[in-house]
């Protein structure tokens, strides 16, 4: 009988692409198991292209998490204390998790958050190991208006302007409730309706076009870090978060605009570093990582 590892991280595409060092470093510390993730059901497209999860079971939050007794459980979730809790219920043989194991240390990059958990407990773990394949670049240009929460989402009409000063090669993205604003975007782009492809795509299909992406344009959202998944040249917009907690990493044809301030990333209005941000800036960071 296989020996059973079990990761919690019961949160969204972004939180789960940041994990992929960590999930990484434990499938090479423990080839012997079996390793389940308990995260949200939508994302299991993305497990195969990870190497890294051999089960999935649906878990959104910080649990409850419906399985018995793994020999090891990992938190890649937070800080606790419900997901600690959730995993403890389990019956773990082993728990790794912050706080029963190192401190919790605010402003740490997401990414590097995992790896120094997994190092703490002596297994190696590499913070750029991001990569699920490189872009060939024979796709669109994306440009994704969406973010989670208003704070986070830069303008329409700014959006728009980048988008008709791109070229035509340009389709704008969002999930099914994003419609209207995708549609608002192109619409003041001068885009035809064709290249409004938010709520037109499920996860694996919103993969697909990344992966073959030349630039994606976007706030601090899930699609900037497919981008670096897949290499894409990205412009991601930040506003009261810091890039520096949650951007890509620093090179290769990545730019995170950052006005320097922090707010509310959880706020109903648009953030006022985010506003900072001008068009001509972004434009000129998409000529900058394209050319």
């Amino acid at each position: 009988m296989a020996l059973e590892l079990l990761v919690l991280r019961g949160l969204g595409l972004g939180d789960l692409l940041t994990a992929v060092p960590a999930l990484r470093a434990l499938r090479q510390a423990h080839p012997e198991h079996r390793i389940t993730l308990a995260t949200p059901a939508y994302l299991g497209p993305l497990l195969p292209l990870t190497g890294a999860v051999d089960e999935q079971i649906d878990v959104s939050g910080p649990g409850p998490v419906p399985f018995e007794r793994p020999d090891l459980a990992v938190n890649l979730h937070g800080r606790g204390p419900q997901s600690i809790e959730a995993l403890r219920r389990t019956e773990p043989g082993r728990l790794i998790s912050y706080e029963t194991g190192p401190p919790w240390q605010d402003g740490v990059h997401e990414v590097r958050r995992w790896c120094d958990l997994l190092r703490w407990y002596g297994i190696p773990a590499d913070p750029q190991d991001l990569t699920l394949g490189v872009s060939d670049r024979t796709g669109p240009a994306i440009v994704h208006p969406g973010a989670a929460y208003p704070a986070r989402r830069w303008p329409p009409e700014r959006f728009a302007k980048v988008a008709a000063l791109l070229d035509d090669d340009v389709v704008v993205t969002g999930s099914a409730e994003e419609a209207g604003l995708a549609r608002r975007v192109a619409e003041l782009a001068g885009l035809p309706a064709d290249r409004v492809l938010a709520g037109r795509t499920d996860l694996a299909e919103l993969i697909e076009l990344v992966s073959r992406a030349r630039l994606v344009v976007c706030g601090d959202t899930g699609v900037g870090h497919l981008a670096t998944a897949f290499c894409v040249p990205s412009v991601v917009l930040f506003g009261p978060v810091s890039p520096a907690q949650w951007g890509p990493p620093p090179g290769w044809r990545h730019v995170a605009l950052w006005a320097g301030s922090r707010g509310d990333p959880h706020g109903d209005q648009p953030d006022p570093g985010l506003l900072k941000i001008e068009v001509s800036e972004v434009v000129d960071a998409a000529m900058e990582v394209t050319s």
